[in-house]
């Protein structure tokens, strides 16, 4: 039996180009380079025909160390809450005050970005802080 070395995590969406740069400033991720003869993402797109333009787009760790992460554009809305989401580890190592204070930045910077923070779980003895939030298509993530 062999071994999966690698992952791909894939969002069903509206906007694929949009939210792959939105993921991108959260993760620290980039896009592929512009087709050449565009200047743009956006001008290549609107040189397609209407019904091939942003099915998919991806984006990927600069390092190689993280999945690459792919959006492809369905008809349907979100509707419910995920089944899956993604953990952003911004505080990694951090306890108590100097933890909550880490996730809050990050949640400042990612709201200023257009998510949106739904609320926060502050640390209870058990568990340290984190933060719930939806990007910007409504998709439930978690900054810890």
């Amino acid at each position: 039996m062999s071994t999966i070395r690698q992952i791909q995590i894939t969002f069903d969406c509206a906007e694929p180009t949009r939210l792959a740069a939105f993921w991108c400033e959260v993760l620290g991720y980039v896009l592929p380079p512009v087709p050449e003869g565009f200047a743009t993402w956006e001008e290549h797109q609107h040189s397609l025909p209407l019904e091939e333009r942003e099915v998919y787009f991806a984006c990927s760790d600069p390092s190689g160390a993280g999945p690459r992460v792919l959006f492809q554009r369905v008809p349907e809305g979100k509707t419910v809450k995920n089944r899956l989401h993604v953990d952003v580890r911004a505080g990694i190592g951090l306890v108590g005050d100097e933890r909550l204070a880490t996730l809050e930045a990050e949640c400042a910077r990612l709201v200023a970005l257009g998510a949106v923070h739904l609320y926060t779980m502050r640390a209870d003895g058990e568990n340290e802080s984190c933060v719930v939030m939806q990007d910007i298509e409504g998709n439930e993530f978690c900054l810890d």
